[in-house]
């Protein structure tokens, strides 16, 4: 599985290099969104934006489910478990200390998709405000 995620991520950088495949949206459309504060945006909405498209139709069969099975797996353990963790940090914080305030900041990465860190902390009851730039918090 390695030799093939590793394989199909080169295979997917060498058609954006030769110009045969075009990425959905540049890392400039990824800071604009972020910086406006537009997670609706749909670059945030792509539930695997953050690792490579293993799953291709092009592919045989055999190798289709072993791209579905690697794209879950990175689905899972390098983005929903991820967020987990970072939303637990975040509620443990503030659980601990409800007379203080606090501001975090995360990367975009933590927006992109399903299950973000904003996702896991509103549906533990909590409230999220962004503040765009510029804005006095």
């Amino acid at each position: 599985q390695v030799l093939f995620a590793l394989n199909q991520t080169l295979l997917q950088h060498e058609s954006l290099r030769a110009g045969s495949l075009q990425a959905p949206y540049t890392t400039e459309d990824l800071i604009k969104h972020y910086n406006c504060g537009d997670l609706n945006a749909v670059i945030f909405n792509h539930d695997t934006s953050q690792v490579p498209n293993f799953i291709n139709t092009t592919l045989p069969p055999h190798e289709q489910v072993t791209a579905q099975e690697i794209d879950s797996y990175f689905r899972q353990e390098l983005i929903y478990k991820r967020n987990e963790r970072m939303a637990k940090r975040v509620m443990a914080l503030l659980r601990e200390n409800t007379d203080k305030s606090f501001f975090f900041a995360f990367g975009a990465g933590h927006f992109l998709g399903n299950n973000t860190v904003i996702d896991v902390l509103r549906q533990a009851g909590f409230e999220v405000e962004h503040t765009p730039p510029g804005q006095p918090i």
